[in-house]
């Protein structure tokens, strides 16, 4: 199964963290990953970016050796991960967003257990044990239960419970999820520590502002990998288009007439502001697109162009995704 051909022609690299070539998965009917080719520098935070049920935790799975592939190739720290998972198992760490932690044990407990897990020697443990208790705040407070603690405070033991054994390779599946922005600021500086000590990081994620974070992206939507690079390459791939930033009052309304008017590639709600796009070909600027807001009865509208964000280019590239797969179910119609 991991030695079927690979659609690209590009060998797999060994030198690379994870190296994948046509990895496939289906549950029945469904395609959950299409054929993505994939590289991860080692010692990088690669973060692999989607909306729900993209493929990233189907994706993720496969890397772990969880669930093995439809067909396809994958390296997973130089070990073929379908033929040899036990090989790989021991040198990768794995963290959800439920942070798979026993809420009924205390603290200490927990790490004793993943301690466990993995064999640690009694000194190597005491060692992990006092860093990772500094590292997460938890010193003094070995005895409480988990489910006391804060979500920003059970993140931080998760994430020291998943690297208790030092693996040189971290898969974190949506961490952020439900955490509060100032606990995740705190948790990226852990994981940027991290990575400046050589851990490769493989982290998922349906929050686009926290791709900046990320040595390089790469972006699955419905299974299939539709834009892959650095954060600033990412970004390039709206260079014909212009992002401009709309405030009004009646921001829904707006939003409306926005979708509809001519010459608006897209728009779309960014924070508390409106986001449109349009062609730079037809662009006529920031006070062009401000008068005809107010011809349309938003007089109060404040309009200003802005680099575009990660954010920006993932709304773009599921738009064309959408449109691509509506064109193709509607030729495969036509065409009987």
């Amino acid at each position: 199964m991991s030695r079927e051909s690979q659609p690209t022609g590009i060998p797999l690299d060994p030198a690379a963290a994870i190296s994948v070539r046509g990895l496939t998965k289906t549950f029945g009917d469904f395609t959950a990953v299409d054929g993505i080719d994939l590289d991860v520098p080692r010692g990088q935070i690669f973060g692999f970016l989607g909306p729900n049920g993209s493929g990233k935790t189907t994706t993720i799975r496969i890397l772990t050796g969880s669930s093995a592939p439809r067909s396809g190739s994958a390296l997973v720290l130089g070990e073929d991960v379908v033929a040899h998972p036990d090989r790989v198992r021991p040198r990768i760490g794995y963290m959800s967003q439920k942070f798979a932690l026993f809420e009924d044990l205390t603290v200490d407990e927990n790490l004793r257990f993943y301690a466990g897990v993995y064999a640690l020697d009694p000194a190597v443990f005491a060692q992990r044990r006092r860093y990772i208790l500094e590292m997460a705040d938890l010193a003094g407070r070995e005895g409480e239960l988990t489910r006391n603690l804060s979500v920003g405070w059970r993140q931080r033991l998760a994430l020291g419970a998943a690297t208790i054994h030092e693996p040189d390779l971290l898969f974190l599946d949506e961490p952020t999820s439900g955490v509060d922005p100032v606990a995740r600021r705190q948790f990226w500086d852990l994981l940027y520590e991290m990575a400046g000590r050589g851990v490769t990081l493989f982290v998922t994620t349906h929050y686009m502002e926290e791709a900046s974070h990320c040595h390089r992206l790469a972006f699955i939507y419905r299974g299939r990998i539709v834009a892959e690079g650095s954060p600033h390459e990412i970004r390039s791939n709206l260079s014909t288009q212009r992002v401009y930033d709309v405030t009004v009052t009646d921001a829904d309304l707006a939003l409306s007439w926005l979708e509809t008017a001519d010459g608006i590639s897209e728009a779309y709600l960014s924070g508390a502001a409106l986001h449109a796009v349009l062609d730079r070909r037809i662009d006529a600027g920031a006070q062009a697109l401000r008068s005809r807001l107010a011809a349309a009865g938003f007089a109060d509208a404040r309009v200003e162009a802005v680099e575009p964000t990660i954010e920006d280019v993932f709304v773009n590239l599921v738009s064309q995704g959408r449109t691509s797969a509506a064109q193709g179910s509607n030729e495969a119609v036509g065409g009987g």
